[in-house]
């Protein structure tokens, strides 16, 4: 009986032994060729291509809003600058125009003063022009007379009184601009004296003023009235 319960136990262990051999020797052939290795790797693959996936398209997302935000920051910059650009302009425009307008008033005031002091002053001339005409008609040498009698003592006064308010006078117009002047001795010259007759005199030059019959006058540096003069002609 034993031998024959080992007998039974051999057979039954062979039998099973080639039941199961096929099916693992085939298992294990199968699971390592290499498209099952490939199969088995499928999935990984995929899933990594998919989170790869969906992390490029939420970076874009996420990315999307930024770049609006800053394209509308730039805009709003540049019109801001634009804006800034031409009240800058205006306020450049504006600063002219009133350095302008300064300019012109100032100058607008300057000839309305000039103007008023130019017509005062041509009707104050033939006043002027009396006065010196009478301190011109005293004879000099009475005046040099040391031991003067009564008639040439009232002649000197009047003329010292005369010649002190002419001096007075001068000197006032002097303050505004007004000047006269006397070319005697001078070379003629056209934009100040006006020659009205030429004579030959032998001890003087040539287009030189040798007799002023009336003395001319100037408003700030400009002839207001050219001086009437004679003027020498040899030739």
């Amino acid at each position: 009986m034993f031998r024959q319960a080992i007998a039974t136990s051999s057979r039954a262990v062979r039998t099973g032994m080639r039941t199961q051999t096929p099916k693992s020797v085939f298992q294990n052939q199968f699971q390592s060729s290499p498209a099952f290795r490939i199969r088995a790797a499928q999935p990984a693959v995929a899933r990594w291509y998919s989170d790869a996936k969906e992390t490029t398209e939420a970076t874009k997302e996420g990315e999307k809003p930024a770049d609006d935000a800053e394209s509308a920051l730039k805009k709003q910059l540049e019109t801001k600058e634009k804006e800034a650009a031409d009240w800058k302009d205006k306020c450049l425009r504006t600063i002219a125009d009133f350095r302008n307008l300064q300019d012109r008033t100032q100058r607008e005031v300057k000839q309305a003063r000039d103007f008023a002091l130019q017509k005062f002053s041509k009707d104050l001339i033939d006043s002027i022009d009396n006065l010196d005409r009478a301190l011109s008609m005293v004879p000099q040498e009475k005046l040099k007379v040391e031991e003067k009698s009564g008639d040439l003592k009232d002649l000197a006064n009047l003329y010292e009184g005369l010649k002190m308010t002419d001096d007075i006078l001068m000197s006032t117009l002097k303050k505004h601009g007004i000047e006269r002047f006397d070319p005697e001795g001078e070379k003629f010259n056209p934009n100040e004296h006006d020659a009205t007759f030429m004579a030959p005199q032998p001890d003087k030059e040539d287009n030189t003023v040798f007799h002023v019959q009336q003395k001319g006058f100037k408003l700030n540096g400009r002839v207001m009235r050219a001086a009437k003069v004679g003027v020498v002609k040899n030739a």
